[in-house]
């Protein structure tokens, strides 16, 4: 076993030492707080209103668990299969590791380094004027302990700063896993609506068809002219176009929504018949709820603080350093060794460089604060634009409505004049046009006001997953 000696009297560095560490030793500085970092990241122009300014009908609590609200079960397991399967959240997840491995490196700066080593070998030495040689075998065992002492709180700002780094990175990832989660929801009503659209496209093709076997037969008993037959052929042609690039759309859509879920592109994704309704308003909060809900709030916040940690890093690193240093081992069989010192280091000219690395930290703060500044007025900027959609989006859907319904009364009584003769041909297939163009912007927009909803719930913040009680990423 070996055995650490101390040498007497111990030296006075070495209580020098000791002293500063347990009597000395600086705190480090709080990082500021979420006020103090908006109100030097917003100009005095930004003045954040108490209620949002466009129109919400419910300021209550925003709920959790959005996904579930739309009442779609494909869509739940669809997203469930995405967070399972998805590549991109499989790649974001490594970077949580990565900096998780990274702050347990700064972190390990504060800790001992300790360290075993050993030698073995033979040894020859020529004694020439006692006239023989002496060699032998000989071996080593050595036990080393270095331990830098954190005065001035340098290491504990780095290990902060990494600790600040990870809880951002994972509010990344989390705010990832919500964005997935959206363009998953997305991407499905939007193949359930070109879906739609291309069952619409081969409704007009039937309609234009059974249009023309009408004209044709007129024409050939001349109650038309023979410009009738090319119109409606022509219109023909047109809907038989609009088949392929509608269905060439579809399958680009479900491709697109099969590589989210991690499957193949093979377009062969069953959808659903129909678009759910949209679900009757939700709560909205007001504009202050959103600076804990939003993880990528939470991440500019957090990237705020590492910045600030790093910051201190890099001016502590100006002032003295103090390490201990513990040695103990035996050389041969007989002789041992022990020995413990003070180490003590302090820059006196680097040619500009810490004050350089100073400026550089300082300026990555003052970055961080600006990004969150803009990241902020952002999410505000989403949720106005969401709740004003909200409303402008369901008026659309009322007009729609009431034109589909206008142009099929007017094609309607516009076949019936056809028939008798009170119109031409050129009449029937604009009215045709209308109703056609009127039932395809309908299904548009009852797509838009679902990805207008999904676009609230993410601007709004809060997990989307019915498990997942709390708010955020805890800080």
């Amino acid at each position: 076993m070996l055995r650490m000696h101390l040498p007497r009297p111990i030296p006075i560095m070495l209580l020098s030492v000791a002293f500063v560490c347990l009597v000395s030793a600086c705190a480090v500085q709080q990082a500021p707080t979420q006020s103090e970092i908006a109100e030097e990241a917003l100009p005095p122009t930004a003045q954040v209103p108490s209620e949002w300014v466009s129109d919400a009908e419910d300021t209550g609590k925003v709920d959790n668990g959005w996904i579930a609200t739309f009442g779609d079960e494909q869509l739940v397991a669809l997203v469930d299969e995405m967070l399972q399967n998805n590549l991109s959240l499989r790649l974001a997840a490594t970077q949580v590791e990565r900096a998780a491995a990274i702050s347990r490196l700064a972190a390990a700066s504060m800790s001992p380094m300790v360290g075993v080593g050993g030698d073995y070998g033979t040894r020859s030495v020529e004694r020439i004027y006692a006239g023989h040689d002496l060699s032998g075998q000989f071996q080593s065992a050595t036990a080393f302990v270095s331990w830098e002492a954190d005065v001035w709180g340098k290491l504990r700002a780095r290990a902060r700063a990494g600790e600040e780094a990870l809880a951002a990175t994972e509010a990344d990832f989390e705010f990832a896993r919500q964005s997935m989660a959206a363009i998953t929801a997305k991407a499905w009503f939007l193949a359930i609506e070109t879906q739609l659209q291309l069952e619409l496209a081969e409704d007009a093709v039937r309609i234009f068809s059974e249009i023309l076997e009408l004209v044709e037969a007129k024409h050939e008993v001349g109650q038309l002219p023979l410009q009738n037959v090319y119109l409606t052929g022509a219109d023909l042609a047109s809907a038989q176009e609009a088949v392929r690039l509608v269905r060439s759309a579809n399958e680009q859509i479900l491709r697109a929504l099969e590589v989210l879920l991690g499957r193949y592109p093979s377009a062969e994704l069953e959808t659903a018949d129909d678009l759910v309704a949209v679900p009757p308003p939700i709560p909205a909060g007001i504009p202050a709820d959103i600076v804990a809900r939003r993880v990528d709030l939470i991440a500019a916040e957090r990237r705020v603080a590492a910045a600030f940690f790093a910051s201190e890093d890099a001016r502590l690193a100006r002032l003295p350093s103090f390490s201990l240093t513990g040695v103990a081992g035996t050389t041969g069989l007989t002789d041992q060794l022990t020995q413990l010192s003070a180490g003590l280091f302090a820059p006196i000219f680097t040619g500009g460089a810490l004050e350089a690395q100073v400026e550089i930290a300082n300026t990555n703060q003052q970055a961080a604060i600006a990004a969150y500044g803009l990241t902020l007025l952002t999410a505000y900027s989403e949720v106005e634009n969401a709740l004003n959609n909200e409303r402008l989006f369901a008026e659309r859907e009322q007009f729609l409505q009431k034109a589909v319904i206008d142009n099929s009364a007017a094609m309607e009584l516009t076949m019936e004049q056809f028939n008798v003769g009170r119109v031409d041909m050129l009449s029937v297939l604009q009215i045709q046009a209308r109703v056609l163009a009127a039932r395809s912007a309908l299904i548009g927009i009852r797509n838009q006001r679902l990805v207008q909803r999904v676009n609230l719930h993410l601007a709004l913040g809060g997990s989307f997953e019915t498990n997942n009680e709390s708010e955020g990423v805890e800080q």
